[in-house]
């Protein structure tokens, strides 16, 4: 036994070599921005509170591979002389696009899935987010950082209260706003896991007096691209397009980015090799 011990040291000793060399390329990094507002539109993204129903924007990204999200950021409105610690809660979801997650039944089906309360449902979140894609700092799964980027910051349009089923889904938004530009800078205490797809990404900020109106950013290259949508408590679980159904502009993209790691198979898979190599040869040695 000592002896098979000891001549299997080489071996072990070359296969902890690679893990030591391989570690770093364990996972690479990941990074997606859609870059700075455009001034274009802010929308409202806030969660319930009190007498205030929810109401929820998101936009589109896409994953190539699959990617842990570590953190994130966001860039909105938040109101003139209102300090950053009026910002009391922060909370992001993570949405399949459709037919995900989604009632089928609930729509007249291909090629518009139409509702009683929206147009269509085609390229839309889902009707409910992914699973246990829920973060939210007063449960303590992300923490925060807001940051003033702008004392002043102007924007051409806005929809805030303005989110009606059909037919009166067209109001052309509720006007022009200044306000102060904030970044929110989340860090996730429980990263997210998700595969290569498309999906929507969903953050909300809860301010002790005011509103906080995600700001608009133009559209990142690839084709693969959608437009923001938005709902509130009483148009879920269907979802409007901010520019092609409220306000005939646009359409519209998001402020926001997203930063985590993307897994290297291959690393795993020389890994896997050197530990099966190892265990073949004590087999080895013990059938001699």
């Amino acid at each position: 036994m000592r002896r098979s011990i000891a001549r299997s040291l080489p071996l072990i000793a070359t296969v902890a070599m690679l893990v030591g060399f391989a570690h770093p390329a364990l996972a690479a990094p990941f990074f997606f921005t859609t870059g700075n507002p455009d001034g274009l539109i802010g929308t409202l993204s806030r969660p319930a509170s009190g007498a205030t129903i929810q109401t929820e924007t998101a936009d589109d990204f896409i994953l190539s591979q699959p990617t842990r999200i570590t953190s994130a950021t966001f860039t909105g409105l938040i109101p003139i002389g209102a300090p950053l610690s009026s910002i009391t809660q922060v909370e992001i979801e993570f949405y399949h696009v459709f037919p995900g997650d989604s009632d089928l039944g609930r729509t007249s089906g291909p090629p518009t899935f139409s509702t009683s309360q929206v147009p269509t449902r085609v390229n839309s979140p889902g009707d409910v987010e992914i699973g246990a894609a829920t973060r939210d700092s007063a449960a303590g799964s992300l923490n925060f950082i807001a940051s003033l980027i702008n004392p002043t910051f102007n924007v051409a349009n806005t929809v805030v209260n303005g989110i009606h089923p059909m037919p009166v889904q067209f109001t052309g938004g509720e006007g022009p706003t200044t306000g102060q530009e904030a970044l929110l800078s989340v860090t996730f205490t429980l990263p997210d896991d998700l595969p290569a797809h498309l999906y929507f990404f969903r953050p909300e900020a809860l301010l002790s007096s005011g509103n906080f109106l995600w700001l608009s950013a133009p559209k990142p290259p690839g084709a693969a691209d959608l437009q923001s949508w938005i709902r509130n408590d009483d148009l879920a679980p269907d979802w409007l397009r901010i520019g092609t159904d409220i306000t005939h502009q646009g359409p519209f993209n998001a402020a926001f980015s997203l930063t985590g790691t993307v897994p290297a198979p291959s690393t795993l898979l020389l890994l896997g090799a050197g530990f099966v190599g190892i265990g073949a040869y004590a087999y080895r040695r013990r059938g001699r």
